[in-house]
């Protein structure tokens, strides 16, 4: 089989190597498109269920935390479950199998939540999590007022209720958190004398205000044939409006206000954080959170480009800084294994260039490893798998390997080749490379996909091992599976393109000189090599030895092997 595939690649040239572009096509749109991050994500599938309630931990963990706790022991595919409650929160963290899509596992949750939440008390606010993972955290950024017109309770309620909005609608974002500054409230401070003196609790009050804070629509009116909504517009814009609600009436039938009994006025809800700007003070902050399985690089573009938008609309003298921007660090760890990956195509093509020292057989190799590299990323964006540091490290590991086959056919050929010339050049010189990239196609073909089964065992990994490693076991046994297949059909192709250019005559007979010489050259053979002389010196005498010796050699192998143990 292999043998036919070789002899079809070289008769069908043109063929193959038109496949071959369309792949490389589709290899450079897969490389432009796949999802770039600096780690891969080594998070669970996990849907947190918080809840809010100002109670104290004991009872929110009796009365909130367990009941939830409970109510999701039976849904599918949960691995894990952790409750925690603190003062006035309880986080309840649902860990799914492995592979477990999120957005199942979200309405599972959902579906075995509403059991329970008509029996949590009342005044519990319960709501799922974000669709987002541990390292969804990708932008942050804070809002400074460099003129002071704008205190931090002011800037808190522009990020609230008008910044935050316009970067959650970016497409990829999953939350924009707040942070720091002061969140605004009405606050009313009652006077416990004036409670006592006109003889109203304070649940009234509470009440009142409850009330007082509300629209209400009645029904049409006509007159004279004009139908009129009748509306009674109650929401509370201001100090004034708390002040002037009525409580209660005294025994004269006058109505108690709200300013009767205390005073209101604009004030800053308790603060559960802060934040801080290189120690110059507390400034008002976002995080942006990616949605789950999300392109990082892309989402922080997006987001970026978003906040330029919003620039003019800024109050004046606030401006927006980046305070974290995890696209540097993608960027900067890409650009490394970039360049690694292309120093080291560079160095092997060196190397093959110089042993060789034949030009035709030097460029298949030299050709085998980019056309691998970009076609690894064709099941990459097939599968999902990000481009990260583990991924691309995968594709650095194996070029050494990737030239491998393409190596020994060339070798092969090279040597073939040689006693061809040597020989008077009889019988044709298509038959002899063809008979000599088949007499090695085989067993160089299958020596690469021995070293892709060696990394099989890193598939039985799970949990977060497996997310770490199994990246670069893909795109290892990727690359090298596809360049096992380049060597018995693009190498045999471009090594009879050579030809094929060889046996087309210019008009003009420098030319036909200048082809011959390059594309079929002259054959070097290892003893007039200028290097592989020299080391041949050196391994002969070491290679007679150890086949006189084979006994001592094993006894010193194994010697060795017993040393390494301590």
């Amino acid at each position: 089989m292999i043998e036919k595939i070789i002899e079809f690649s070289a008769r069908n040239r043109f063929v193959v190597l038109a496949f071959m572009a369309a792949l490389v096509v589709a290899g450079i749109w897969s490389f432009r498109h796949v999802a770039l991050d600096a780690l891969p994500d080594l998070s669970d599938t996990q849907v947190i269920v918080y809840s809010r309630w100002d109670r104290s931990p004991d009872i929110i963990e009796d009365q909130v935390t367990y009941p939830i706790v409970t109510a999701m022991l039976g849904a599918p595919k949960v691995k894990d479950i952790r409750g925690f409650s603190d003062f006035g929160f309880s986080y309840v963290y649902i860990i799914f199998d492995e592979g477990t899509d999120i957005y199942w596992a979200r309405s599972r949750t959902l579906e075995y939540l509403s059991k329970i939440l008509p029996k949590l008390p009342e005044g519990v606010q319960t709501e799922l999590g974000p669709d987002a993972t541990g390292v969804g955290w990708v932008f942050q950024y804070v809002l400074v007022d460099k003129t002071g017109k704008q205190d931090l309770s002011e800037l808190r309620s522009f990020q609230d209720w008008n910044l935050r909005y316009h970067l959650q609608s970016v497409p990829g974002v999953a939350e924009v958190a707040s942070v720091g500054g002061f969140v605004r409230q009405y606050q009313v401070n009652l006077d416990p004398n004036a409670l006592v003196s006109f003889h109203i609790p304070l649940e009234k009050v509470v009440e009142a205000i409850r009330q007082g804070n509300n629209d209400v629509g009645g029904r049409l009116v006509e007159i004279t044939g004009i139908e009129y909504m009748v509306r009674g517009r109650g929401y509370i814009r201001s100090t004034t409006d708390i002040e002037n609600i009525a409580v209660d009436v005294d025994k004269n039938g006058t109505p108690i206000l709200i300013k009767n009994l205390g005073r209101v006025e604009l004030g800053p809800d308790i603060r559960r954080g802060l934040a801080d700007l290189d120690g110059q003070g507390d400034v008002v902050g976002g995080i942006v959170v990616m949605r789950h399985g999300e392109n990082a690089l892309r989402v922080i573009e997006k987001v970026k480009a978003k906040i330029e938008t919003l620039r003019p609309s800024l109050p004046e003298g606030v401006e927006i800084l980046t305070t974290y921007d995890r696209s540097e660090l993608i960027l900067k760890s890409i650009h490394t294994l970039k360049k690694t990956l292309i120093e080291e195509i560079l160095i092997v093509s060196a190397v093959i260039l110089i042993f060789l020292w034949h030009i035709p057989s030097a460029v298949i190799p030299i050709v085998t490893i980019p056309v691998a590299v970009l076609l690894s990323f064709i099941p990459m964006s097939l599968l999902g798998i990000n481009s990260n540091i583990m991924s691309l490290g995968g594709i650095a590991v194996a070029i050494g390997a990737l030239v491998d086959a393409a190596v020994v056919v060339v070798e092969n050929a090279h040597k073939k080749l040689e006693r061809w010339q040597a020989g008077g050049r009889k019988g044709d010189f298509k038959e002899v490379l063809i008979r000599a990239i088949q007499e090695v196609g085989r067993p160089s073909f299958f020596s690469l996909l021995v070293i892709a089964v060696s990394f099989l065992p890193i598939f039985a990994l799970e949990g977060q091992e497996g997310r770490l490693f199994k990246p670069l076991a893909f795109t290892k046994n990727f690359s090298i599976a596809i360049a096992a297949f380049l060597a018995i059909t693009l190498d045999p192709a471009i090594r009879l393109l050579f030809t094929r250019l060889h046996e087309y005559r210019f008009k003009n007979k420098y030319l036909t000189r200048v082809a011959n010489a390059v594309l079929v050259g002259k054959m070097h053979s290892e003893e007039d090599h200028p290097i592989s002389k020299r080391l041949f010196r050196w391994y002969g005498p070491v290679v007679h030895w150890v086949l006189d010796h084979p006994k001592k050699t094993i006894q010193i192998a194994v010697a060795v092997v017993v040393l390494t143990l301590p």
